[in-house]
């Protein structure tokens, strides 16, 4: 057995539409894990995101949050669905009683209010898929700010002008 890329690729019939996927569609991406390619961009006291994707056309974002030990982010509200994965550490939601680790899998419907938390000393990372806008309050619940796609893009291409970094378009799809 063959261990070439090349011999491992299964050619398929082709597709009745190839013409119009081929002018029209959308290829596939990566991004690695290099910080070139997505640095960490500073959220708040002490978190960070890691920008993955943004989707203008669904108002979606997807990106790894890094809330550093005994760290918060502020009481937030969603507008629609978003899910989460953990990769290290743990963390939760004063809200609700479970604390996710690594391989949870968090998902949060809309309307949905909480203050995500860490206390766990070497913080926490989870890839969040994030769809619509998400509202912030001050910790006496009044509204501060409303974050979405171009919030998002915004807080990524800031970071990026400001410290002469340059600006990886493979994350806009």
């Amino acid at each position: 057995m063959s261990n070439s890329k090349e011999s491992n690729i299964v050619q398929l019939p082709v597709d009745p539409n190839a013409a119009i996927i081929d002018r029209y569609g959308l290829e596939g991406g990566h991004i690695g894990i290099g910080e070139d390619e997505s640095p960490w961009v500073p959220f708040g006291d002490s978190a960070a995101i890691r920008h993955l994707s943004f989707d203008v056309r669904t108002g979606s974002v997807c990106n790894i949050l890094w809330v550093k030990g005994g760290g918060k982010i502020g009481t937030h509200r969603h507008r629609s669905a978003v899910s989460a994965v953990t990769l290290e550490g743990s963390w939760g939601y004063y809200e609700y009683d479970w604390v996710a680790r690594p391989g949870s899998y968090v998902y949060e419907h809309p309307g949905a209010a909480h203050t995500l938390y860490s206390d766990d000393p070497k913080g926490m990372k989870a890839l969040f898929w994030i769809h619509g806008p998400i509202e912030f309050f001050d910790d006496n619940g009044v509204y501060t700010e409303t974050t979405d796609v171009f919030w998002f893009i915004n807080h990524y291409i800031s970071h990026c002008e400001k410290h002469g970094l340059a600006i990886n378009k493979a994350l806009f799809l």
